[in-house]
């Protein structure tokens, strides 16, 4: 009777081999982030902003300096919401203004601290380049109704009503981790792409604000 052969040792892969294989890992992962994001930026009709991103962040300052620029391609031209009379409305139709979309709610106890900032700032700074655009997220069949209550109570006299009371478009920016919580701003381009984020409320009447505004209004898109 033979005796058995020895079971042979399986073949370990080389090291060259394994290096090849983790550097065609990393490429494929590395190649599949970058398409997802430049077909994002594509869709959205955005491209990344790095030059503007800096141009807010070195107004960021004072007041301002939780202003987190960004300028990565995210686009919100289609962005749906709906004036007071309950018409459709997107960021689209806003084209060739560069915009403060604040996020807002008549609850919210921040929020209302910070509406009479945002009024000063459109009053004055309102115009052909800038607009100060709040979108009111009071729920329900009701919402509008508190939203003009508030507004009407505390004076405020230039900034319009706009509303989504399905959270639609909030829950968008949760998604996307753009807001957390209210109140929350974007800074948009003329085209409505994402330039600067800003969780909480802020003294935009401020010195500080307005250099933001102005810097952003100087931005060419």
């Amino acid at each position: 009777m033979s005796e058995q052969e020895p079971p042979k040792p399986a073949k370990v892969p080389s090291r060259p081999l394994i290096a090849i294989a983790l550097v065609g890992v990393a490429v494929a992962i590395t190649l599949s982030f970058w398409l997802s994001n430049a077909g994002s930026s594509s869709a959205s009709g955005c491209a990344p902003q790095p030059s503007a991103a800096a141009a807010i962040d070195a107004a960021a300052k004072g007041e301002l300096a939780a202003i987190q620029p960004t300028g990565k391609g995210r686009g919100y031209a289609d962005l749906a919401f709906e004036d007071q009379s309950g018409k459709p409305v997107t960021l689209k139709d806003f084209a060739g203004k560069t915009l403060l979309v604040n996020f807002w709610a008549s609850w919210c106890v921040p929020c209302r601290a910070e509406m009479p900032a945002l009024d000063a700032l459109a009053k004055k700074l309102n115009g052909p380049d800038f607009m100060v655009l709040p979108i009111n997220l009071d729920i329900g069949a009701g919402g509008i109704e508190k939203a003009k209550a508030f507004l009407v109570g505390a004076k405020i006299e230039n900034l319009p009503l706009y509303a989504d009371p399905s959270l639609k478009v909030f829950d968008r920016l949760k998604t996307s981790a753009v807001a957390l919580g209210l109140p929350a701003s974007l800074l948009l381009d003329r085209k409505a792409c994402e330039v600067a984020v800003l969780q909480g409320p802020a003294a935009w009447d401020s010195a500080d604000g307005e250099g933001v505004v102005k810097a952003l209004a100087a931005l060419k898109s």
